[in-house]
């Protein structure tokens, strides 16, 4: 039986990702969770009082980050396509809605710069990959568990603007996810640093003659 290539095989051309298993059903849940990022912003940025429907969205958008996985190793459609796809939708989803919560005064800017800060360590980490004939890494569970921690806390947060009943409920509940994810997502930024620089030297000629 053929091995299948490893998530970041050396030099995988992007063809052979994209002409992989396409059409699949995790992979339309993807996409679906996809199309949420813009339905989200446009909700919460371009109108007044639609602060319920946003939350909808982005509840069900941060709720459903495990629900692609689980149907493509239950149906056994996983997919290069769809191990890319996964963690950028996931990552879309807390770029644009800490714009978006930092725009309407949900979350204050240093908890965002924190959180972006991370997102810039990460892509010079996949430059660097990038350069040495890599493809990005495979999610680390710690990664993982840190974008589920703050896909969790950002619906909750904006509960808590949007509900005066549950407002001091939710603020606590939400702030306590999102600091836990803030920290867990700069833990799995360290582990990503200690694999990229494992690899670069294990990519590095030796030095002197033979």
């Amino acid at each position: 039986m053929a091995r299948r290539p490893a998530p970041w095989a050396p030099g995988q051309p992007l063809e052979d990702i994209l002409t992989e298993r396409v059409i699949t059903v995790p992979n339309a849940i993807s996409f679906v969770r996809l199309f949420g990022v813009p339905v989200f912003l446009w909700l919460l940025l371009g109108f007044d009082d639609q602060q319920v429907a946003a939350l909808i969205v982005l509840a069900i958008g941060g709720t459903t980050d495990w629900v692609d996985g689980w149907v493509a190793r239950r149906l056994g459609q996983v997919s290069r396509l769809g191990e890319l796809l996964d963690p950028f939708v996931d990552r879309l989803y807390i770029v644009a809605t800490l714009v978006a919560f930092t725009l309407t005064a949900v979350v204050p800017w240093q908890f965002t710069a924190a959180l972006m800060a991370r997102e810039a360590v990460l892509g010079v980490c996949l430059l660097i990959l990038r350069g040495h004939g890599y493809g990005p890494p495979p999610v680390h569970y710690v990664g993982k568990t840190a974008t589920f921690m703050l896909l969790a806390a950002f619906p909750v947060l904006l509960l808590s603007k949007a509900s005066e009943a549950a407002g001091p409920y939710a603020h606590a509940f939400g702030w306590a996810c999102a600091i836990w994810g803030l920290v867990l997502y700069w833990i799995a930024a360290f582990f990503y640093i200690y694999q990229v620089s494992l690899l670069v030297r294990a990519t590095r000629p030796a030095n002197g003659t033979a």
